[in-house]
């Protein structure tokens, strides 16, 4: 193959790892299991996020968050089989500055903020009765918060 040849396939290969390190970066996909957020996802929809901070997040967004430790009896959440944390996937219901919404989260009653602090995030599954979110865990810390989802993907046929 001529010189040219390979530096032709050398840089489609540069292009191509590019893209790949930068989709890594920025989004994420995560499958759902459970049925806290039916109907808008069920269990075994995918999930494609966007890695956004936290003020970016939206009320009314479904973002992706690591689960809080409570979900685990008081240890960090373990890691899945593929070394990733657990994740939770909810809507955004309060985000920072936002009044605290103590009538859907009583947990919260007790804390004395008027507002949602900084660096906080109130989440809840569109399904109450299946979802543990944030009427048992309380805040999301911003660093929990993962991203935020582009679109699900429906489910295959």
């Amino acid at each position: 193959m001529p010189v040219l040849g390979w530096l032709a396939v050398a840089a489609v290969l540069a292009v191509a790892t590019a893209g790949l390190l930068w989709a890594r970066r920025h989004l994420l996909l995560v499958a759902v299991v459970g049925r806290s957020m039916e109907p808008t996802l069920r269990s075994g929809d995918r999930v494609l996020a966007r890695r956004v901070p936290l003020a970016r997040v939206r009320p009314g967004d479904v973002v992706v968050v690591v689960a809080p430790a409570q979900m685990t009896a008081g240890r960090p959440a373990r890691p899945d089989a593929s070394g990733s944390p657990g994740l939770l996937i909810k809507r955004a219901y309060a985000v920072p500055g936002d009044p605290v919404p103590v009538d859907r989260v009583p947990l919260l009653r007790g804390g004395g903020e008027r507002v949602v602090p900084a660096g906080r995030l109130v989440v809840l599954g569109d399904n109450p009765s299946q979802s543990y979110d944030s009427r048992e865990c309380g805040y999301i810390p911003e660093p929990d918060v993962l991203g935020v989802a582009v679109r699900p993907r429906p489910r295959p046929s």
